[in-house]
């Protein structure tokens, strides 16, 4: 979280120094307006480019400790599967159904069939669990 904070502030502090630099440029006439917004715009672009790279990189490391092994183990299926991932989200029933075109009632009986195969109560309680069994 550290890193995370001093990343972003160093980024703000180069974009501020960037800002100042190109504010100076223009009011000297050493550069026109139009050349210094297209600047401003590629630096924005290779810093999303960058930040994106970071975040789907983490996100592919996090699906590599899933263990498989533990989910077939515990007999849930595929569909039950996806259904605790929407609960993960914190998806409503009625969501999960739309996001896997299925009916509210279908999403109720794979959660009660969830909170059975994980021993919970609640669907707080099966998402603690999940984590426990590195399966979410």
């Amino acid at each position: 979280m550290r890193k995370t904070i001093i990343v972003f502030g160093l980024l703000i502090l180069g974009l501020l120094l960037l800002f100042q630099f190109s504010k100076y440029a223009v009011i000297s006439g050493d550069l026109d307006s139009e050349f210094t917004i297209a600047i401003i715009a590629v630096v924005f672009f290779f810093v999303g480019v960058y930040l994106n790279k970071r975040s789907l990189q983490k996100r592919h490391s996090a699906s590599e400790d899933i263990d498989h092994k533990k989910i077939k183990s515990l007999n849930i299926s595929k569909r039950e599967y996806e259904v605790l991932l929407g609960i993960s989200e914190g998806l409503s029933n009625k969501e999960i159904g739309e996001k896997l075109f299925v009916s509210e009632s279908t999403i109720k009986t794979h959660v009660s069939n969830l909170l059975s195969k994980l021993n919970a109560k609640r669907r707080t309680q099966a998402l603690q669990k999940a984590k426990d069994f590195n399966i979410i």
